[in-house]
């Protein structure tokens, strides 16, 4: 993690912990969709000490459940059971996140705040239009973050690494994570999103058999890592593995 770094004002709301640099980070069109997709991995790095934090692109208020107040409570009961250092939103409009320039601002100016090593974002692959309208904004975002002469605020910050995760639809992971240890937590925190999660079921996603359904992807991941579980990313540039790793 970073240190002695001056943080400038927040381009985002808080809503759990501190604004301050992070390890890993990641976007989330709407609440629960980090949970979902990466919450395992996200878990893992937070029990080995890491500066975790989760951003919302969206308060998801175009959801057939819930209201955003009520998802606010449950994103700040998920990031207790998750152990982040933080969690925002940084309230663009739900159903209609895609690539433009005011949004893409908005985003790096919240990268530069908080300023993370690893950016794990949707997979482009996703069919909901929010997704990957959320890995097009945040391609734009991450070059502005890092350009000296761009019109934001903060320091220019790079991002070292993007990780694509999985979400309503089938990818090709270049990376496998074991999540068998922290099962357990994982629920928890799903369920945490007792509005989506916890009535009739109206999706694929929003129903009450979420952790059944996913847990089923992570059994197949698990199975091609050796594992019991496992969560998929793709890196979109290639990754430098120590042969003696293998």
């Amino acid at each position: 993690m970073l240190a002695g770094v001056s943080l400038p004002p927040a381009p985002f709301q808080t809503i759990f912990g501190a604004a301050q640099p992070l390890d890993w980070l990641c976007l989330a069109p709407h609440p629960d969709d980090a949970e979902i997709g990466a919450g395992g991995t996200l878990i893992r790095l937070a029990r080995q000490g890491r500066a975790v934090g989760i951003l919302e692109l969206s308060r998801g208020e175009r959801g057939t459940q819930g209201t955003p107040e009520a998802r606010v409570a449950e994103c700040v009961q998920a990031a207790a059971i998750m152990g982040l250092v933080w969690r925002g939103q940084l309230g663009l409009p739900d159903g209609e996140l895609r690539d433009t320039l005011p949004g893409a601002h908005a985003l790096a100016a919240a990268l530069r705040a908080v300023r993370p090593r690893v950016l794990v974002v949707p997979h482009h692959h996703d069919r909901h239009p929010d997704h990957f309208g959320t890995y097009q904004l945040a391609k734009r975002a991450v070059h502005l973050a890092q350009l000296r002469k761009a019109d934001l605020s903060g320091e220019p910050h790079r991002v070292a690494r993007v990780l694509l995760y999985q979400g309503n639809s089938d990818i090709r992971p270049t990376l496998l994570v074991d999540v068998a240890a922290v099962q357990d937590t994982w629920a928890q925190a799903v369920l945490a999103h007792e509005s989506q999660f916890g009535g009739e079921s109206v999706s694929e996603t929003v129903t009450p058999e979420i952790v059944e359904r996913r847990r089923a992807r992570l059994t197949y991941w698990g199975t091609l890592a050796r594992a019991r579980y496992a969560e998929a990313f793709e890196a979109e540039d290639p990754l430098l593995v120590d042969p003696l790793a293998l």
